[in-house]
């Protein structure tokens, strides 16, 4: 069945359909939510409130824009509206593991041709960019996970965020300004550690 009949069955209240949304969609939605939370729990929590939102106002959904685009739109507003009610610094460290379903998983580099001085350059630098991301103010975090993290255009976070093209391109190209700043802030806190 087509996503279409399954969003139009499932807007007249069918259960079923809604449920086969969510498994068609419950992959991409989690991993957008964990680039934006970098938790697993917390991935967890907001992919479920974001279906929540979904099955509450699949109702209004229109069909002008991809169903996906839609659910990031939903995900992107509720992390936002997350951020605020939690108001809480989130810290994140390429040494700790990552906690999946199937227990914990160690964060290693791909093997290459780097030197044990470059891996560990690389490491710090992803830390780095991982710490100052999470900095940033919510806007501009979430325009950069978008286009850097999530590869989508200029035009789709438009879409996604319900903004103006313009608002996007300021809004990464402050945000790019802003992490490069942080970067260079918490380079020098752990340089002076």
């Amino acid at each position: 069945m087509s996503i279409k009949k399954l969003v139009e069955k499932a807007s007249r209240g069918d259960l079923r359909s809604f449920e086969e949304l969510v498994v068609l969609y419950q992959d991409r939605v989690f991993s957008h939510c964990f680039r934006l939370t970098a938790n697993s729990d917390d991935a967890q929590d907001l992919a479920q409130e974001v279906f929540i939102q979904a099955f509450r106002a699949i109702k209004t959904f229109r069909h002008e824009a991809d169903l996906g685009t839609w659910l990031h739109r939903i995900t992107v507003n509720s992390w936002i509206n997350w951020q605020r009610r939690n108001k809480k610094l989130l810290i994140f460290s390429l040494d700790d593991p990552v906690n999946t379903p199937d227990g914990e998983v160690i964060r290693e580099l791909a093997a290459g041709e780097a030197s044990p001085l470059e891996a560990v350059e690389q490491q710090e630098l992803s830390a780095a960019v991982r710490a100052a991301l999470d900095r940033l103010a919510p806007e501009y975090r979430t325009v950069l996970v978008l286009r850097e993290m999530e590869g989508y255009s200029y035009e789709e976070i438009a879409q996604i965020l319900d903004c103006s093209l313009g608002t996007v391109k300021s809004r990464i190209s402050r945000g790019r300004r802003d992490i490069k700043k942080e970067i260079v802030k918490l380079r020098c806190e752990w340089d002076d550690m």
